[in-house]
């Protein structure tokens, strides 16, 4: 596909931050942004020469590690590198690392030092875990030399860098669509390459159980349409995210969203019994019986399994969104509450609860749940996990309830990275203490699944990650967003290189959806020119347009398009730089404003080609009322540059009517929106009229 001409005028709005030494310049493109950074004098560079030495504790996981590190410095130089590990004395690139423990835990130590002279490399951890963040560092650190650009360096630089939380997560939800475990791969390599330490693993859904167990066989295979993970690959999976300096928690819906577990076994039923799996999302009414001894032998048994699978100190139990309401009918239900003096449904989930943390804790795990678990009655070493947002989570600090921060942080909502970024687990106006704000353990990421698949998931959890998972690393104060975007780029780039196909799953299905017929480099070139245009609606939007089930093919436009794209943020920052001098003739102006008018023109070019397209595609069909705006809108972005460029006015009425236009372009339709009507807005609103 051919570069589109708005790219290169991007390149020159662009201002890297560097640090310039006497011989070299560091452009700064590290994700997260590290505790503490200074360039140093001149550079190392990076030739077939390098070797490697390790002193301290060495493990097969350290050394592997550094295999890896090895093999991608050679993917991005060209160069053959040495794959023999020597010793500290032997090296030029070195590390020292104390201890690897042999499960890591959320109190380990993750800091590191990161020193690059023009004749050595030096890590320094206590731990393998820290050690492992330092080489993603230094593979972000290179750079080809300046001004020839003949060979690859690392920059002189000292770093001196730990987390400012110590759970940093990311939840992926594999109970509503099952992800492979290759997916799931390729996701740890890039959440190792950002420094986030925890996978979250959704296991179990109304519409899914997806984790093997030996003593209940028909979880599986009455519950998982034969789509689950076998305990070999859920130990496979725990030993290559423990290999990348990640813990995996798994999660274990209940009592609530539990219809996969009762269709295998449905005496768990608190009273109603699903027929099958649920395809439908959204609250079910179905609920474990919490009043059964017989359940809490169940539970015991499965959750002691489970604990050989997960040696981590944590399990979660799900626990959200149980309305139940069989508990408020069934004579035995109601009974049991009675003689237990529980008042209502949450009094009798508490007790749940409580019973459930006593089996964990006699497993040597502790508790994490959803907000709902937050109640008086349970003792303060449960951790809460906080979908309902930064007010519920102070609420259960203030109590005394440690906690992760993930209202913010849904993916699925489609809000762009910089909205993300600017969320805080503990913000700077907080009123919490010092020692209630130690009780925020830091944030997670959530990716639910009801709306992607294998094909889309990259998409919808890169590079947005990237920036969330710098708001949990960084200090507090690095909040500059059009900094965040310059960095994104380069990143995304980077965690491509990974195998993600957050970038690649686009092209690809906007093909898939053109067909054959329109195969040709011009038809493609139009198709994603076109697409430029649009990013997926949130989840609410999409579900109340389209009421999405399992059973929905997911091959739409909408699931071709990237929420976020990066001409969104582009065609924000020239807007800002054109109009804060419109008919001025500074190199920055004159590119702003040639980024706009290209956009405006290659989206409204494409439209002919692509109403074509839709001819011989069926599914383009369903994005016709978007494509019927868009040659009016893009018109008016073309002539608002002109006018505010020439410094002419509009007629009269001019900008009312393009207002309007906007206005019905906001609205809900083809479960896309518009990626540039914000600099649209701005540049509508800025234009001058005849008087």
């Amino acid at each position: 596909m051919p570069v589109r001409p708005w790219l290169l005028a991007a390149t020159l709005l662009v201002i890297p931050y560097s640090l310039r030494s006497q011989t070299t310049i560091l452009t700064n493109n590290l994700m997260p942004e590290p505790s503490s950074l200074t360039a140093g004098d001149g550079a190392f560079p990076l030739t077939s020469s390098l070797t490697v030495g390790l002193s301290g504790t060495r493990s097969p996981r350290l050394d592997a590690a550094v295999l890896r590190t090895l093999k991608r410095l050679e993917d991005k130089t060209g160069q053959p590198l040495p794959r023999s590990l020597g010793t500290a004395a032997t090296g030029a690139l070195t590390l020292s690392v104390a201890a690897d423990p042999p499960v890591q835990t959320i109190d380990e130590d993750e800091s590191y030092t990161l020193t690059v002279t023009a004749s050595a490399i030096t890590i320094k951890a206590p731990t393998t875990t820290g050690a492992l963040h330092a080489l993603e560092t230094l593979l972000q650190l290179v750079q080809p030399a300046q001004p020839s650009g003949s060979a690859y360096i690392l920059p002189a630089v000292t770093i001196t860098d730990s987390p400012r939380f110590r759970w940093r997560g990311l939840m992926i939800d594999c109970g509503r669509h099952f992800e492979p475990l290759d997916v799931l791969k390729r996701n740890l390599d890039a959440m190792a390459a950002v420094k986030l330490n925890v996978f979250h693993w959704h296991l179990t859904e109304d519409q899914g159980f997806r984790i093997e167990s030996r003593l209940y066989p028909k979880l599986t295979a009455l519950g998982s349409d034969g789509l689950f993970y076998t305990q070999d690959d859920a130990r496979e999976l725990v030993r290559y995210a423990r290999d990348r300096g990640i813990r995996v928690i798994p999660e274990f819906e209940m009592p609530g969203h539990s219809a996969a577990w009762l269709v295998a076994y449905p005496e768990l039923a608190s009273g109603t019994v699903p027929t099958g799996i649920r395809r439908e999302f959204g609250i079910s009414d179905f609920a474990i019986d919490p009043t059964r001894e017989e359940t809490y032998t169940f539970l015991r048994k499965f959750l002691t399994e489970m604990s050989t699978l997960f040696p981590d100190q944590y399990i979660h139990i799900g626990g959200d969104e149980a309305p139940a309401p069989d508990w408020k009918r069934n004579p035995k239900i109601l009974d049991f509450m009675r003689k237990h003096d529980l008042k209502d449904n949450d009094a009798l989930q508490a007790y749940f609860n409580t019973r459930v943390l006593k089996i964990l804790t006699s497993l040597h795990r502790r508790m994490v749940g959803w907000d709902e678990i937050f109640n008086p009655a349970l003792p303060k070493d449960v951790v809460v996990q906080s979908w309902r947002g930064e007010a519920s989570l102070a609420k259960g600090a203030q109590q005394g309830y440690q906690g992760v921060l993930s209202a913010p942080y849904y993916l699925d909502a489609m809000k762009p990275a910089g909205v993300h970024y600017l969320a805080d687990p503990v913000p700077a106006g907080t009123t919490l203490t010092p020692e209630q704000q130690k009780l925020i353990l830091g944030g997670e990421i959530t990716m639910w699944a009801e709306q992607l698949d294998a094909r889309s998931i990259d998409s919808r959890i890169w590079p947005r990650s990237a920036a969330i998972a710098e708001r949990f690393w960084s200090p507090q104060s690095i909040t500059n967003t059009d900094d965040l975007y310059r960095r994104l780029d380069p990143v995304s780039l980077e965690l491509d290189t990974l195998g993600l196909h957050h970038i690649s799953a686009e092209a690809a299905g906007l093909r898939d959806l053109a067909g054959p017929s329109h195969a040709s480099l011009t038809d493609q070139a139009a198709l994603g020119n076109f697409a430029e245009a649009f990013e997926p609606v949130s989840f609410h939007d999409r579900y109340e347009e389209q009421h999405t089930s399992q059973l929905t093919p997911l091959t739409s436009f909408v699931d071709a398009v990237r929420p976020d794209p990066p001409i969104r943020h582009r065609l924000e920052l020239a807007a800002r730089t054109f109009l804060a001098d419109p008919h001025g003739s500074s190199a920055q102006v004159i590119a702003a404003r040639q980024q706009l008018t290209a956009f405006f023109q290659s989206v409204g070019n494409a439209v002919p080609e692509v109403r074509q397209q839709m001819l011989a595609s069926p599914r383009l069909q369903a994005i016709q009322p978007r494509i019927d705006q868009l040659p009016a809108l893009t018109l008016a972005g073309i002539e608002a540059t002109l006018y505010l460029s020439s410094n002419a006015p509009a007629s009269t009425g001019w900008k009312a009517r393009n207002l309007a236009l906007l206005e019905a372009a906001k609205k809900p339709g083809a479960i896309v929106r518009f990626t540039f009507l914000e600099p649209l807005t701005d540049l509508i609103n800025a234009t001058p009229e005849a008087k």
